[in-house]
């Protein structure tokens, strides 16, 4: 029989503390740190208000209207995962609903994500985990695969690779390439002082940013009347 689905069971993950340091960080600034790209398909949104988030990935690819990929990433889900279920956009119906998103959080999955629809948003919301999706349907899935579990995908726009870090918020999701966390975490340093230097000058009453006059300058502006 020609299995349905390919399953990897384990993968380099960041350490929690490399984790913890990203906790609070807005996903404009993880953006900004590695050089203005990372974040999902702004069609991929927050389901319910539900809070910031940030983890490892877990990449799940499944076929239209089929969740028994995503249900079989439990079998590999660790705690502190966030699973990201690739479905290639596909809006016919949900791929995630509350009972699934249910055993995730048993698992200590922190966030699922899909580029899908997912449904039971009223229980989603009672099982707390923070779920992005692109949409909603009541339309129930089957389970009879093809998909895989632990191995690349594009969401998004975005290539996933198992062990990547995960970060959302209220404004969208930022993948980081585990290559490049202790990168993104050098440069967020340097976001972290601008940003405060700019926000404290705005309170006090900037008006224009420095940079601004040199950059028409070098670019030429025609001024008309």
């Amino acid at each position: 029989m020609t299995p349905m689905l390919t399953i990897r069971r384990d993968w380099l993950r960041a350490e929690p503390a490399t984790i913890a340091r990203f906790h609070g960080t807005p996903t404009g600034w993880l953006v900004d740190a590695m050089g203005r790209e990372g974040a999902l398909h702004h069609s991929i949104h927050a389901v319910w208000n539900g809070p910031a988030f940030v983890g490892s990935a877990l990449p799940v690819w499944t076929s239209a209207r089929d969740n028994l990929a995503p249900y079989a990433a439990l079998t590999v889900a660790r705690p502190g995962d966030v699973v990201l279920v690739a479905t290639q956009f596909f809006d016919q119906g949900s791929i995630v609903g509350d009972i699934m998103v249910g055993m995730f959080r048993n698992a200590g999955v922190v966030a699922v994500v899909t580029d899908g629809l997912v449904r039971d948003v009223a229980g989603l919301r009672a099982v707390g985990l923070p779920v992005y999706a692109r949409g909603v349907s009541p339309n129930a899935p089957f389970k009879n695969g093809p998909g895989g579990v632990g191995t690349a995908i594009s969401i998004g726009g975005v290539v996933v690779e198992p062990g990547d870090l995960v970060l959302g918020d209220s404004e969208g999701v930022v993948v980081c390439p585990r290559r490049r966390i202790a990168e993104a975490l050098c440069e967020l340093d340097a976001v972290r002082a601008k940003e405060a230097k700019t926000e404290a000058a705005v309170r006090a009453g900037l008006r224009k940013p420095d940079w601004l006059d040199q950059a028409l300058a070098d670019k030429g502006v025609a001024y008309v009347d």
